[in-house]
């Protein structure tokens, strides 16, 4: 298969964002770090295979499923997340709708967003309908699914032992999540 020709980290376009602690969502408040979002990471050519085989090469995440991003906030206590968009454009809310340092942006095919543990991500709209990606874990990590309600204190404090990406994602050793 044909490596994806990626865009190179000197011109990526990288967003990130801090999101505080809102009522019993934690975001960004416990790892300090932060959401990134990859603008025009991946070329518009990608399918949802090649994403995949190009993040299998990299080494650092496995891909888990293709599909949207769900339309109720949640986050995950036991994994960091990335997602790859390979379909599509939505507009996003990460943090919480009624928190007021939430972030809502608009991702479309090309984008990579790596969502850290304990941060709140839903869904607010679809454009067309076939808004798609590759969703990725670490090696060995599965996602939980908490909703920011009666979640146990242990289970959101574990976060904290979670380590972080010793290489990025999409890039390897060089990437924009090793200087998060």
């Amino acid at each position: 298969m044909t490596p994806l020709n990626l865009t190179p980290p000197t011109s990526l376009r990288v967003s990130t964002h801090q999101i505080h602690r809102h009522n019993l969502i934690p975001n960004t408040s416990i790892q300090n770090k932060p959401l990134l979002i990859y603008h025009s990471c991946i070329p518009s050519s990608a399918t949802a295979s090649s994403i995949e085989s190009h993040l299998q090469e990299t080494g650092v995440v496995v891909p888990q499923w293709r599909y949207t991003m769900y339309s109720t906030n949640h986050f995950h206590s036991t994994t960091h997340e990335v997602l790859c968009v390979f379909s599509g454009q939505a507009r996003l809310c990460f943090g919480g709708e009624s928190n007021p340092s939430k972030v809502e942006t608009t991702v479309q095919k090309g984008d990579v967003i790596i969502i850290p543990a304990g941060v709140s991500h839903r869904l607010l709209d679809d454009f067309n309908g076939d808004f798609q990606m590759v969703g990725s874990y670490p090696h060995g990590k599965h996602p939980d699914m908490c909703y920011g309600k009666e979640e146990k204190e242990e289970k959101v404090n574990g976060i904290s032992g979670l380590g972080w990406f010793e290489k990025d994602p999409l890039y390897g050793d060089d990437g924009p999540a090793l200087r998060a």
